[in-house]
């Protein structure tokens, strides 16, 4: 599938606002997870406005590609992106993490339209997209379920023995987005736990394999495309090296970025260093 330079220019917009709608939110609460919303945007992007089948104003749509948030503290990059598909109004973002919002600081489906599962747990994503999969394979459903992970949860055993069963049932309608920033609670995630070579170990599991940069969104969609498309009984993978932070330079460069706090002062000039590489353009259709 060929993508034009109009058609990347288009998700480079909505990348920026998923970027800008996560900054917006996290200064509601003065702290967050920015650093892997920043990180992630461009992925998010290319996911819900490109590659996925969804109807945002019926989120349970049966028919609909199913995203996963596996790792559930990202649930400020989800909102965002789910907000730029129009399955949230914008205006929830100021509700974010406060009393009574459908935007808690962790993701949970009972809260949120278009959060599929509750997530957090870290290891349990890709265990629950395995049921989805072959539930929909059963049902001749041709949904594809997305499973977001972090580097982190490659420690979890249970992350295995999921790829392992997904392989053994050939669910080629399961694509695996893994988010490889190097950087976990307790430090740089290969530090904590050495989980390379990768590539070679999803191979031997029996997944088909890409790997790519996540910030370049030229090489997002050509995987996403590729894996949409691949034509084998495989279960598929991406890894996407990703910078937490991309696009602030003074949130790229901090040592621990893992769970950021700025300072009240911070927020605006965040804001403002995006706003300088990609102006604000309102999405059509949106609210004036």
């Amino acid at each position: 599938m060929t993508t034009t330079n109009n058609q990347l220019a288009g998700l480079a917009q909505r990348a920026y606002r998923i970027r800008r709608f996560a900054l917006r939110m996290g200064e509601v609460q003065g702290q967050g997870y920015i650093g892997q919303a920043l990180g992630w945007a461009d992925v998010l992007a290319t996911a819900y406005c490109h590659a996925m089948n969804l109807r945002p104003q019926e989120p349970e749509w049966e028919g609909r590609d199913r995203f996963l948030l596996s790792h559930g503290h990202y649930a400020i990059a989800h909102y965002a992106a789910l907000i730029e598909a129009g399955v949230i109004a914008e205006s929830e973002l100021e509700t974010y993490g406060s009393d009574d919002s459908r935007l808690p600081m962790s993701g949970m489906a009972t809260y949120t339209p278009g959060m599929e599962i509750s997530g957090g747990s870290l290891g349990q994503g890709l265990i629950i997209g395995v049921g989805i999969a072959l539930a929909l394979k059963q049902k001749k459903n041709p949904a594809f379920v997305y499973n977001s992970m972090s580097d982190g949860e490659l420690d979890e055993g249970s992350t295995w023995e999921a790829a392992m069963s997904a392989a053994h049932h050939k669910l080629d309608n399961l694509i695996c987005l893994v988010d490889v920033n190097n950087q976990q609670a307790d430090g740089p995630s290969g530090k904590v736990l050495g989980f390379e070579p990768l590539l070679d170990k999803w191979a031997a599991f029996g997944w088909h394999v890409q790997r790519v940069n996540g910030n370049d969104l030229a090489a997002v969609v050509e995987a996403f495309d590729t894996a949409r498309l691949l034509k084998d009984a495989k279960p598929r993978v991406i890894v996407f090296d990703t910078l937490m932070g991309k696009g602030v330079p003074f949130l790229e460069q901090r040592e621990k970025n893992h769970f950021i706090r700025v300072d009240p002062t911070e927020w605006q000039k965040a804001l403002e260093i995006l706003d300088q590489s990609q102006p604000y353009v309102q999405p059509e259709g949106a609210p004036a």
